[in-house]
């Protein structure tokens, strides 16, 4: 029986060892917590998975939250006025909201990863509680036929250097802060359908809505994404939960009136409900060489990790994960050396370099071209409809969305039928 040792577990490296669990394999998993240290602590993240990542979770049959949690049916977008909040609170240019083929949901990350490493214990595993150093991989190199790092923070991840032909970008591109609260009123303008909402404020940064599941029901997460710098920068040292949420009011207050005022009644799910930080959009080398002549593949984001503005971080590392169980499946009993390494991840590479690509181009100010499909989508539900779903299949947006030819021949189709 092949021994594999997975240290992380996000989504990804859980994922993985449940899938390998289930597949036969000697599986140890290292996290830096226990499951109840997890469930009690801090928010880790924001997440909105949409189908094609959920049914990975289906097909392991690990979707164990799929009947509690929000069905998100749309993916809405606003644009303030550009200015308009000058003179006092911001006025909408553009409000539509698509249609999404297969519902989206998220589930707060303490919830799915807590049930998920319980899982696996039960179900056999070997479960080590400990924050791995590079010293300590050095030595677990030489007893398991294979090493994954899903730990995407910390030491581990400087093993893995910058692949800077990817990367574009050095510096965090925007400044994160998340709240997740209960008492946020429906959307007026579809009240009985969940969605997530994007809010664009151009030259300041974006709000983005999202229905969850967190650890006491379903809850909305409130996540501003602001431009370094600029008027939304300012959660920065901010550690009394109830001023970072009073912070994220105010804000909405001024620059998304239209959802503020559906937010008068909210209040914090908890005091680990909010979470602020920034970090730069980074591509990396997926094999890491330790000290002592091993290798070890790195996994999700230690190797590719997105700015949160195009929601893709629980989506990729569920595709990695799904990615890499099948090469690891298909690989038999030979061994697993450099060049299946390098081919691993060039695999999943073919579906995340869309991901890169369009976040990459998201967090840069829009070209006319994409303002133009933007307001096109308030007029024309298929480009509002297409657009959603290309949050599922980021590959679409190769069709129509970064050359200005491509988008004026789509618009023109589709208001021409």
């Amino acid at each position: 029986m092949r021994k594999i040792l997975v240290v992380g577990a996000g989504q990804s490296g859980l994922q993985l060892a449940l899938g390998l669990q289930s597949n036969g394999y000697e599986v140890t998993l290292m996290s830096n917590r226990t499951a109840d240290e997890i469930r009690s602590g801090r928010v880790m993240s924001t997440q909105c998975m949409f189908d094609t990542a959920l049914q990975h979770e289906r097909d392991l049959q690990l979707n164990f939250w799929e009947s509690q949690a929000p069905k998100i049916e749309g993916l809405g977008v606003s644009v303030a006025a550009p200015g308009s909040w000058a003179e006092g609170p911001a006025a909408r240019a553009i409000d539509w909201v698509g249609n999404l083929d297969g519902y989206a949901q998220s589930v707060d990350q303490r919830v799915k990863m807590a049930g998920w490493m319980e899982t696996f214990a039960q179900r056999g595993g070997q479960l080590v509680i400990h924050g791995a150093a590079v010293g300590d991989l050095d030595y677990f190199a030489r007893t398991y036929d294979l090493v994954m790092v899903s730990a995407g923070k910390g030491e581990l991840v400087s093993m893995f250097g910058r692949d800077a032909s990817r990367s574009p970008y050095t510096e965090p591109q925007r400044a994160l802060a998340v709240a997740y609260v209960h008492g946020l009123g429906p959307r007026p303008e579809h009240p009985d359908h969940h969605a997530v909402r994007c809010n664009l404020v151009p030259g300041v940064g974006e709000l983005f809505v999202m229905p969850t599941l967190t650890t006491s029901g379903p809850a909305d997460i409130l996540f501003w994404e602001g431009i370094p710098g600029g008027p939304l920068d300012v959660f920065n040292g901010v550690k009394d939960p109830s001023e970072h949420l009073s912070l994220t009011l105010e804000l909405m207050e001024r620059y998304t009136p239209w959802e503020h005022a559906r937010a008068t009644k909210a209040e914090l799910t908890d005091a680990g409900g909010t979470l602020a930080g920034r970090y730069a959009p980074t591509v990396r080398n997926p094999i890491g060489r330790l000290p002592g002549g091993g290798l070890v593949l790195g996994v999700a984001d230690v190797v590719v990790a997105n700015d949160p503005i195009t929601g893709q971080g629980s989506n990729s590392a569920a595709k990695c994960a799904a990615s890499y169980l099948a090469s690891i499946l298909e690989h038999g009993e030979k061994e697993f050396d450099e060049t299946w390494m390098q081919e691993t991840f060039d695999r999943y590479w073919n579906t995340a370099q869309h991901v890169t690509k369009w976040t990459n181009a998201m967090l840069a100010p829009p070209p006319e071209h994409i303002l133009n499909l933007i307001g096109a989508a308030g007029q024309l539900q298929p480009v509002a409809d297409r657009f959603a779903n290309g949050f599922n299949d980021p590959s679409d947006f190769e069709n129509f969305f970064y050359e200005p030819e491509k988008t004026a021949a789509y618009l023109a189709s589709v208001a021409g039928a």
